[in-house]
């Protein structure tokens, strides 16, 4: 059993679960906001529970699991000038930017969507579903994780 589980948000033109599956794992780059950093430097842990959440796609969804396999370290992209990523002020000695690896747990056949969670009395206060929430790395309580899980797992239509 994971010892804590979160959301990771992904545009899945930009990288699916589905690419994950094919990397076989991946470091979490490209987060550029100071909370979500905090947590994927301090608190996202090895052997944590992910829900891959897909974005900014019709019907937005959590599309699977994913696993921790390596805490927080520098992201490597910040010290990359090709990279879009680049943060000039961001140097080996004093990173501003982290990333965690995942690999790939579960895709599920069917996907939970944004719509099924708002309308799950379970899920009332997932961070995902406030107003205005747009983190990209969230926490997720255990008792909602097992809740997308259950939903995800069942038979259509149910």
């Amino acid at each position: 059993m994971p010892r804590k589980y979160w959301l990771f948000k992904s545009e899945p033109d930009v990288y699916s679960i589905q690419q994950l599956e094919k990397d076989g794992t991946t470091f979490w780059d490209g987060v550029r906001n100071y909370q979500a950093r905090n947590t994927l430097r301090d608190d996202v842990q090895v052997g944590d529970g992910v829900l891959f959440y897909h974005s900014r796609v019709k019907p937005m969804c959590v599309a699977g699991t994913a696993k921790v396999t390596r805490a927080g370290y520098p992201d490597p992209t910040q010290f990359d000038p090709n990279s879009k990523y680049f943060d000039e002020k961001a140097t080996p000695e004093t990173p501003r930017w982290f990333v965690v690896d995942i690999e790939v747990d579960e895709i599920f056949e069917r996907p939970v969507t944004l719509d099924e969670m708002r309308d799950m009395k379970a899920l009332d206060g997932m961070v995902l579903l406030a107003k205005g929430s747009r983190l990209s790395v969230q926490p997720v309580r255990a008792a909602e994780w097992k809740t997308v899980l259950k939903r995800a797992r069942a038979p259509a239509g149910k």
